[in-house]
């Protein structure tokens, strides 16, 4: 068994070397700090992200960066409705040999990578998207009935346009489920996008460097699972994941009035394991309420919905999140 004193001589190293590779990513994605430390905590967590923003505001050099910075193998797909299962997985194609023998040879798709970056996911037909849905949950596919593994690790970071919706095909719940958070990846202030113009209107970049491995990734992921977690703040990721379940007794007349279906236990499993991610990013040995209620956002938002009469009110489902949560955090701090 490891040491206590061990294991935070291992927490330590590893949170030196994210802020490091954060150093890293953030010279060439300039002033989205939040935005990396989600897409840090997914890979930490061994874990999806989808990023929800317009063109052009920087999730395609991101991906890149992410992939050189954390030793990873990338590949990009660009999703389109004529999109087919196969363009992503690969087929059998029928080979013959010089003695005139035929056999089937694999030719492998974009998918099999380490990291891969599924842009406009939602541009694909369901058919097309189905095909990832098993990648994302067993990292493995099927193709003519073999089971090929996509080997560890793998990460999918898919990107959609929240307002250009014609001819998109929206994700099912239990595709979105499999994302471990969804990132809102906004307009940059004015300071930002001037640092932003001035750095890449110039003969030279910066470029991005390598300050992970494969097997280092591999080993902070596990590091990660074994990083303590306190009884408190394990009730307090029950109490908000079960808050938000409208069926549930002694949940608020809000919830019950304006939530569809709430989240299931999949998104207390996240939760659990991004606000470790978090408190392990800001050089703590431990997660605590501030880290729940920083991530039930991300975390949960993709996991339920408003029902109809709360979308005709306009209501806001990350207001709804945010005032619950911080409801919760401050009921546990009173009491």
């Amino acid at each position: 068994m490891t040491e206590p004193a061990d294991l935070v001589s291992e927490i330590e190293a590893l949170e030196a070397k994210l802020q490091e590779a954060k150093a890293s990513i953030t010279r060439r994605f300039i002033g989205q700090e939040r935005v990396v430390d989600l897409t840090l905590t997914a890979l930490l967590c061994g874990g999806h992200a989808l990023l929800i923003g317009l063109p052009g505001l920087g999730k395609t050099r991101l991906v890149e960066t992410l992939s050189t910075v954390m030793g990873l193998h990338g590949n990009r797909i660009q999703f389109t409705p004529d999109l087919m299962p196969a363009d992503i997985l690969g087929s059998e194609v029928l080979d013959t040999a010089e003695d005139g023998s035929r056999h089937f040879r694999f030719i492998s798709g974009p998918i099999f990578c380490q990291l891969l970056m599924a842009d406009e996911i939602n541009r694909a037909s369901p058919r097309t998207q189905s095909a990832l849905l098993q990648a994302m949950q067993e990292r493995t596919v099927t193709v003519a009935g073999e089971d090929r593994s996509l080997g560890e690790p793998f990460h999918v970071l898919a990107t959609q346009n929240p307002i250009e919706q014609e001819g998109t095909y929206p994700l099912p719940e239990a595709q979105l489920d499999r994302f471990l958070v969804q990132i809102d990846v906004e307009y940059p202030d004015r300071q930002t996008e001037r640092d932003i113009l001035l750095a890449t209107t110039g003969v030279e970049e910066e470029e991005a460097h390598g300050i992970f491995t494969k097997e280092e990734l591999l080993a902070a992921q596990v590091l990660l699972r074994r990083m303590p977690v306190g009884d408190s703040v394990v009730e307090l990721i029950l109490d908000l994941v079960r808050a938000f379940r409208p069926e549930e007794a002694g949940v608020s007349e809000r919830v019950a009035e304006t939530v569809a279906w709430g989240p299931g236990p999949r998104a207390a499993q996240a939760l659990m394991m991004t606000v470790r991610a978090r408190a392990m990013l800001q050089g703590r040995l431990a997660p605590n309420a501030e880290d729940v209620l920083d991530m039930a956002r991300p975390v949960l938002s993709h996991r339920m919905a408003l029902n109809f009469a709360a979308r005709a009110r306009g209501d806001s489902l990350s207001d709804l999140i945010e005032s619950t949560a911080a409801g919760l955090v401050r009921t546990e701090a009173a009491a």
